[in-house]
């Protein structure tokens, strides 16, 4: 019994030494832990005050910025550069204005091409009478553009615009020596103007420089148009006008817009002639915008062409006239234009033009006369696509548009997706015909009543202005 309770004693002995090992170890361990815990708070508290004393930092040194700023001597005073820091850590007054500009300027992009195919399959592969779709079985690249625009407002009065067209819509748009004296010096240049907003009433905007005609309902940027083709009315009436425009809201239902130009798709005048333009912008209703406008000028020449060239010894630039045509015409020119816009609902818009042309070469000629009517309308589908249709009829009396006096007609139907924000595709099917024997067709000299053409459309934009350009 003894000899049993001894072993007892040993083996509870042997226990107890065997246990504390493991014990301390434990212990070792949560020790350890602690001190690592207790180290990353260290780091931490470490690197919230640095992060404080650089904030300090900053704070003073803006506050100091604004103080020398604000201070009458901080204008004969120089400027004292940090000690430490090189770059600064604020905007500067001077900084703050430049973004203060640039926030109210827009910049945008657009590409704008098709591939259109001519059923007559005309020689040459030319569609005639069309602004801008003017071959056929091509590829084609109608523009490319550049906008850049800064809006006037009350707060900052001035701004302007400029637009830079490239690709086969300079050479509608831009013309040739017909009505420019030099085309090429101006041929990219679309638009460009300066604008101010005079403090007086609720603000008269004025425009100096290059800028899209009014005249008619379709404008030059496809993305912004029902249809692919532009209209005869399009092509026929002014592209553009050089010179003052000044604009006055009378009431929200009522804009006035004067103009004062050298012409008609004329950027250098070669008459001693200003145009005039009368323009009325009414809101009855706010689904309903009705243009009321009249221009007249004098758009024939009265000079003589420079020929020289570039290489040949002259005191006149080349293009720039050198003699006077005797006798000068003085005739005048008269364009009446009225359209309307009608929105009955969010998805179907309806536009009504109309026009009448009286132009005289000299005062003694009988007249030309052009009357021009149409009818377009869109209706908006689910799921980004849209229904669009025009129908017009063109009276050339005297062959002031196409050269020939006859009644011309055209019926225009497409249809158009909005795949992304910035990229339509619209296919269009068009027909044109007249009352004579003016289109092309596959055999050189045999004319023909009408053309059939059927069209492709793509239409690329991006960048900062919103809504239409």
């Amino acid at each position: 019994m003894k000899f049993r309770t001894i072993g007892l004693v040993c083996l509870m002995l042997l226990a107890s030494a065997t246990a504390l090992p493991a014990q301390a170890v434990i212990s070792t361990q949560e020790v350890t832990r602690q001190s690592d815990r207790e180290a990353e708070l260290r780091s931490l508290r470490q690197q919230l005050k640095v992060i404080s004393d650089r904030l300090e930092q900053l704070e003073a040194e803006n506050h100091q910025a604004s103080t020398t700023t604000n201070s009458p001597e901080s204008v004969a005073a120089p400027a004292t550069p940090p000690a430490v820091e090189t770059t600064p850590a604020f905007i500067t007054a001077t900084d703050s204005h430049g973004l203060s500009f640039l926030r109210g300027t827009t910049l945008s992009f657009g590409v704008d091409g098709y591939y259109g195919y001519n059923f007559n399959a005309p020689v040459g592969r030319v569609n005639l009478l069309r602004a801008f779709d003017v071959t056929s079985n091509n590829f084609s690249l109608n523009q490319v553009n550049l906008v850049v625009e800064h809006l006037p407002t009350p707060e900052s009065r001035l701004g302007g615009r400029i637009d830079l067209q490239f690709g086969q819509a300079t050479e509608t748009l831009q013309g040739s020596p017909a009505n420019e004296q030099r085309p090429q010096v101006w041929r990219n240049l679309f638009q460009s103007y300066g604008s101010y907003l005079a403090p007086v009433g609720t603000g008269i905007q004025l425009d100096f420089g290059k800028f899209a005609s009014s005249l008619g309902n379709e404008g030059n940027y496809s993305k912004d148009q029902i249809l692919y083709s532009r209209a005869y009315s399009f092509d026929y009436l002014p592209f553009y006008h050089m010179g003052l425009r000044a604009s006055y809201n009378f009431t929200p239902k009522l804009n006035f817009t004067y103009w004062l130009v050298n012409g008609a798709n004329e950027t250098e005048d070669f008459n001693g002639f200003k145009s005039q333009g009368f323009l009325f912008t009414l809101h009855p209703a706010s689904s309903l915008t009705w243009n009321v406008n009249y221009y007249f000028g004098q758009e024939a020449r009265d000079v003589l062409p420079s020929t020289n060239s570039p290489t040949t010894p002259s005191l006149v630039p080349p293009g720039l006239p050198i003699a006077n045509i005797s006798p000068a015409p003085n005739g005048r020119e008269h364009i009446f234009d009225t359209y309307a816009t009608w929105r009955p609902t969010t998805k179907l818009t309806f536009i009504g033009e109309a026009d009448y042309v009286l132009n005289r070469t000299v005062q003694e000629q009988q007249p030309g006369r052009v009357v021009i009517g149409s009818l377009t309308a869109k209706y908006a589908l689910p799921h980004d696509w849209n229904l669009g249709a025009r129908t017009e009829y063109f009276d050339d009396r005297g062959g002031l548009f196409s050269g020939t006096t006859q009644a011309l007609k055209e019926a225009t139907v497409s249809l158009d997706r909005t795949f992304a924000p910035g990229f339509i595709a619209r296919a269009e099917y068009r027909r044109d015909w007249s009352n004579q024997r003016y289109f092309l067709s596959d055999t050189e000299g045999s004319l023909l009543h009408a053309q059939t053409t059927a069209t492709l459309g793509l239409m690329y934009w991006w960048g900062t202005k919103q809504g239409s350009w």
